[in-house]
């Protein structure tokens, strides 16, 4: 305990460069930490995003793309199901229960999801349900739910007129003026994109789209169609089983009817796809700062040995006074323990610091919660090899003041 004291007040003697050297470990840990912190967090916040649904279901594409476009608002879709296809898996004698999504439209860079009741009774994340912090589901064509943070964003409250417009764009010219929806239901706050969303019966975005060519005006892009209510082809429709053991025959019999071209996917074999594709940026960036740990652990070294030369007579008073050899080295060990663990410290603080500052942006922008959790077992282990590739950088020079001798020391140089 006297030694750790003894290193404490020298690093303290040598304060500049003592908080320099701290700074740079804190630094490399930061974005050591940082990294593996953002990656569990990320993977998590993804999985938890959809729970209790076996299959997704869009027009024939990439497995990425469905889930990224359906779920994460993230992809373009492929293109669209018919409605008669969707009712056709919809009577399967397999199928429980689906939830039909229609994509295209937004309200100022806000996505609108056209869908039916069964979202918000059936929808999981977390295995939680979707709940109104105020209000209800819409039930006719001219009323919408929205997300958290539209209303927070956009100031909207129960009773607000807002008019949607095509494509996803933040500005459109292309907005639906002649069908104006009414806010009836604010959904409580899920830190998922769902909170970036609006919500409409499959209805009112046929009633939408069909008042706008009828007016003609809107984006027509061909001859104008018509098509009874809720019978508009749609984006996608996630789907759950009667037996979670008939969910694999019923993606590869979709995936394999000639009828119409589908993808149907499994949300966490998606995802574990979409982890490995990503896998190698994330190892990258890991091996990035590592070695920038070890650039920094480095650095320490090389102010602990340089330093030596000035306290070569604070070495030899220490040995005069009756300290041998085994505890200058044990002196410089500690204080290279001392400054990897304060580094690390440090290191930790601004991780959270980081993740508390970026949390209100990443949410708002993304829909997903940064986790403020306590550390992984991973990132335990990272920092316990901080500091004891910290303590054993200190044997280097602690080796070579072990061999430096007392008159070296009390010798004056001219």
């Amino acid at each position: 305990m006297y030694l750790v004291s003894l290193a404490w007040r020298s690093l303290r003697a040598r304060l500049t460069i003592s908080l320099l050297t701290v700074a740079s470990i804190a630094l490399s840990v930061a974005l050591l930490i940082g990294i593996e912190h953002l990656r569990v967090g990320v993977r998590e916040s993804f999985a938890g995003t959809i729970k209790g649904t076996d299959l997704i279901v869009g027009a024939r594409g990439g497995t990425t793309q469905v889930l990224l476009s359906t779920v994460f608002g993230m992809a373009t879709p492929s293109g669209s199901v018919s409605w008669e296809t969707y009712e056709r898996w919809k009577a399967h004698p397999a199928v429980a229960w689906t939830i039909p999504y229609s994509l295209g439209d937004s309200h100022r860079g806000f996505r609108v999801i056209g869908t039916t009741e069964e979202f918000f009774t059936r929808y999981r994340f977390r295995d939680q349900s979707v709940t109104f912090a105020s209000g209800r589901a819409p039930s006719t064509d001219r009323e919408v739910a929205i997300g958290h943070e539209v209303a927070q964003r956009l100031g909207y409250a129960l009773g607000a007129e807002i008019v949607l417009a095509h494509g996803i764009a933040e500005v459109s010219f292309a907005e639906h003026e002649v069908h104006p929806f009414t806010v009836v239901g604010i959904i409580a706050r899920t830190s998922t994109p769902i909170d970036r969303a609006l919500y409409v019966t499959l209805d009112g975005l046929t009633e939408m789209h069909a008042a706008e060519q009828e007016r003609g005006g809107g984006l027509m892009l061909g001859p104008p169609q018509e098509h009874a209510h809720g019978e508009a082809p749609i984006t996608a429709f996630l789907l759950g089983t009667k037996n979670r053991f008939e969910t694999l025959q019923l993606q590869r019999e979709m995936n394999e009817d000639r009828t119409e071209p589908l993808t149907a996917i499994i949300p966490g074999v998606a995802l574990a796809q979409l982890w490995d594709v990503v896998g190698n940026a994330e190892q990258a960036l890991r091996l990035v700062s590592l070695f920038t740990l070890l650039v920094g652990l480095l650095g320490m070294c090389v102010a602990l040995y340089a330093s030596l030369e000035s306290r070569r007579r604070e070495m030899a008073v220490l040995r005069a006074i009756g300290a041998g050899p085994r505890s200058i080295v044990a002196l410089l060990v500690s204080e290279s323990a001392l400054l990897a663990l304060s580094g690390a410290v440090l290191g930790v603080l601004l991780v959270y610091a980081g993740l508390a500052a970026a949390a209100g942006p990443v949410e708002a922008r993304y829909g997903f919660a940064l986790g403020m959790s306590g550390l992984a077992r991973t990132e335990w282990i990272f920092l316990g090899m901080v500091v004891v590739a910290g303590t054993l950088v200190g044997l280097v020079p602690a080796w070579k003041a072990y061999r430096s001798s007392l008159a070296d020391g009390l010798s004056v140089k001219v």
